[in-house]
């Protein structure tokens, strides 16, 4: 059987141990990266394919007589066409919760900055401003504390259990929003119009479907407190930019920290790529890139692929 990685550089850079996912098949081909005209070629009688984000379109997949599994190397499979794979019979896996504590961490990594205004600060001391200072400190950007606020949470798997534990810790009161697409009522949760006017931060960790595409946009995000704060490490098409962008520069939203754009890498420009937007801080979708996280995610991967030999199904998506 024959294995190919088609973008091995987007989990490793020579900092894992590869040697047991080398060892779960006789013959590996792997890629650091694959442009999507050269997919066909390089799966070309492969057996299995492991993919973070290369595209594995229906196209790619009728033609591909020998594919019997494709491993995602992450938990989002919006770049597999799902419908083919299944009509096609190819097994389809991903990968679980192998980042919880990297995304946690990040994201309170943006809110304690935005929080704390610490990249302002930072650039007030590099500016030279402080030997300036007629006082022994400045409070030229206002600090704001965790403690008593309101966070709210749209997406409350792994991701968002773990972030709403870590927020109970710095005293935070935690809100969580009724799944996106849900029309009955659940105990315990609350409609994202209800739950908008009353949080001090929204912190997104709901995957991109066609529920949350777009689920955020200038009418819900005026619903939001003044000086409110925005954090999104979950996916870019779930929040309008564009409105994004303008609720920062006239000051209604108090912050964001986003970690995640529509179109990665945002190759044709973005409206959050504006360095004069107020109070704005975009990270190149590493939240989950944790050396240790990463590792997790490789020996995932090798425990993915050991049960399809062994004629089992692990975290099917297919």
């Amino acid at each position: 059987m024959l294995g190919v990685f088609l973008d091995r550089a987007s989990v490793d850079v020579g900092d894992l141990d590869l040697s047991q996912l080398v060892s779960t098949l006789p013959s590996w081909n792997f890629y650091d990266q694959t442009d999507i005209e050269d997919v066909a070629e390089r799966i070309a009688g492969a057996q299995v394919v492991v993919s973070n984000k290369v595209p594995l379109g229906a196209d790619t997949l009728r033609e591909s007589d020998s594919l019997q599994l494709i491993c995602v190397a992450a938990t989002g499979t919006n770049n597999i066409d799902l419908e083919v794979a299944r009509e096609r019979g190819v097994q389809v896996c991903n990968v679980r919760a192998y980042a919880t504590a990297a995304v946690v961490q990040h994201t309170f990594a943006l809110m304690l900055a935005l929080a704390t205004r610490l990249t302002d600060y930072r650039e007030w001391v590099r500016a030279g401003r402080w030997p300036a200072s007629p006082m022994f400190c400045s409070l030229d950007f206002p600090v704001r504390e965790l403690a008593g606020k309101k966070l709210g949470i749209v997406g409350y798997g792994e991701l968002g259990k773990g972030v709403g534990a870590v927020a109970r810790a710095f005293g935070m009161e935690v809100l969580v929003a009724l799944r996106p697409g849900t029309r009955k009522r659940v105990k315990g949760r609350t409609a994202l119009r209800d739950l908008l006017p009353q949080v001090d931060v929204l912190s997104l960790h709901c995957p991109l479907t066609e529920e949350t595409r777009g689920l955020l946009g200038a009418a819900e995000l005026s619903l939001m407190k003044p000086g409110a704060m925005l954090i999104n490490t979950a996916r870019g098409g779930i929040v309008d930019e564009e409105a994004l962008a303008d609720a920062l520069r006239s000051g209604h939203l108090g912050g964001a920290g986003v970690d995640v754009l529509s179109d990665e890498p945002p190759r044709h420009g973005n409206a959050l790529l504006d360095n004069a937007i107020p109070n704005l801080i975009v990270t190149p979708h590493v939240a989950w890139a944790s050396r240790e996280a990463r590792q997790r995610l490789v020996d995932e991967l090798v425990a993915n692929i050991r049960a399809f030999s062994a004629g089992e199904v692990r975290n099917p998506v297919v």
